[in-house]
This record gives structure tokens, C-alpha cells and sequence, in this order.
């Protein structure tokens, strides 16, 4: 299993790279196709800052030296869920490529990945308390079962594992900060309700693991691990929650008028 693991992160490392690439330069030329459209409309070069940060944070978790030590040092392997589950999910979703996709795909074309996000599947699963389930549960069931220690000897429960992570840590984020479009918005009361159950979900589970920590792994390891993971997690969170409340923020402020003194005239002879 070893030799299979080994094979895996080697010869897979240019493949990882290349594909990386084009999701990188396919961004950008999606933004410039998008901007000779939209020439009022130009695409915030802090997205591409964003978008470009992502896939960086992305690409150490699963190219180079970190996930070959990760495979036996449980501190390193919770370094790389933070990057991989929840810092690169959040600064892509911060760059909005879907957005973006719909702003370069012709018409017909956006019209149909509209409809395909409408979808009842895709309305259940970026539901604020689905997609908490989803995230936080899918770390409960893999650290406190058997999963763990498969994902180590089986590729393919490892590639499963590495693109539930992602994908869920990409929708959570999703379902609570909405920059993506989504088929129903809910109130930021609800959403703030869930998410901060979620994420004492994950705070608690990184205590969990402090004390009783996965098969195979040393005492000293996982309390390091799960140290790592309840700080670094709480860092990562707090920049999900300003984004958060700056978005509540800036739906409950008091509109600015232009003319205030005029409409504030019109609303005394009213």
C-alpha cells in the first residue's frame, strides 16, 4: 500500500499541475472574454488575488512535500485539511468562478447552467443545515470511524475522501456567504444560527480527537494535530464570519440618498 500511495503522489504530481493550470488560466481568460462584454462591468482584480490564492492553497495540499509527510504525521495531515477543506474553499467562493461563468458563457449556454442549478438536488444541498451536515458530520464520521484509517491504505477511498472534503467545505461556504447564486436565499438569522452550531461542531471534535485520538495515531501527534486544528480552524473561521456579518451589515444599513435634503423635504410635505 505504501508503493501504491507512493505511485499516487509521484507520478501524479505533473498531472495534478497541468490540470491546476488550466483551471488557473481558464479563470483569467474567462475574465477578460468577460470584460470586452461587460466594459461598464469589469471583473475586481482582488477576485483574481483570490482565485489565485485558492488554487495555490489547493495545490500544496495535494502537489509536493506536504501530503507525502501528511500520510504519516497527523499534524501535517490536519495542516493540509485546513487548506485543502475550508481556506481554499473559502477564498475560491470569495472569487466567484461560477459567477464568473455565467457572465462568459453565451447565453443559451448560461441559461442552461442557470436551470441546472435550480435543480431540486442542488436547492437541498446548499440548504445552510445540509451543507453543515454535510461538512462538519463528514469530519465526525471520517475521524471517529474506521474511514480514517482506510483513507491511508486505499486510493480510492483517499481520492473519494480528499474530493468530499473539498466539495463540501466549497458548498458549506457557499451556503452562508452568498456571493454564489443560490436557488433560495435564507435570512441571516437562520444562517447565523446554523453556522455557529457548525462550527462548534468542528471546534468540538478537534477536542475530541485531543483526547481520544484516531486508530494509529500517537497521543502526542494527535494532540498536536487536533490543536492545530481547533486554532487554525478558529482563524479560518473568523474570516468566514467577517464576511458574514459585513454582508449583514451592508443588507441592514440605512439607505444613502444622493438628494437627502430634497426627499427629506418631500417626506415633510408628505
Amino acid at each position: 500500500m505504501e508503493h501504491e500511495h507512493s505511485f499516487l503522489w509521484n507520478s501524479g504530481d505533473t498531472l495534478i499541475l497541468l490540470l491546476a493550470g488550466i483551471i488557473w488560466t481558464g479563470y483569467f481568460m474567462a475574465g477578460i472574454v468577460s470584460n470586452r462584454h461587460r466594459s461598464l462591468q469589469k471583473w475586481p482584480r482582488y477576485r483574481y488575488v483570490l482565485w489565485t490564492a485558492g488554487i495555490l492553497c489547493a495545490g500544496a495540499t495535494v502537489v509536493g512535500p506536504l501530503p507525502k509527510l501528511a500520510h504519516h504525521d497527523f499534524t501535517l495531515h490536519m495542516a493540509g485539511h485546513l487548506l485543502w477543506g475550508m481556506l481554499a474553499p473559502l477564498l475560491i467562493v470569495l472569487a466567484a468562478p461560477i459567477t464568473l461563468m455565467l457572465r462568459t458563457l453565451p447565453v443559451s449556454m448560461g441559461r442552461r447552467l442557470s436551470r441546472l442549478l435550480q435543480l431540486t438536488y442542488f436547492h437541498w444541498v446548499i440548504h445552510p443545515v445540509m451543507a453543515a451536515l454535510l461538512n462538519t458530520g463528514g469530519l465526525w464520521l471520517l475521524y471517529t470511524t474506521d474511514l480514517f484509517m482506510l483513507m491511508h491504505k486505499k486510493v480510492w477511498i483517499n481520492l473519494l475522501i480528499h474530493f468530499h472534503v473539498f466539495m463540501a467545505g466549497f458548498v458549506f461556504t457557499m451556503s452562508f456567504i452568498y456571493i454564489e447564486p443560490v436557488s433560495r436565499r435564507y435570512s441571516f438569522k437562520y444562517r447565523a444560527i446554523v453556522l455557529v452550531t457548525a462550527l462548534a461542531g468542528h471546534g468540538i471534535l478537534s477536542k475530541y480527537l485531543y483526547a481520544h485520538p484516531p486508530a494509529g495515531i500517537e497521543k502526542t501527534d494527535a494532540e498536536t494535530g487536533s490543536m492545530l486544528m481547533y486554532y487554525g480552524g478558529d482563524v479560518i473561521d473568523a474570516l468566514l464570519i467577517i464576511v458574514f456579518c459585513y454582508q449583514w451589515y451592508q443588507a441592514a444599513r440605512p439607505r444613502v440618498y444622493e438628494n437627502f435634503p430634497s426627499q427629506q423635504k418631500e417626506a415633510k410635505t408628505t
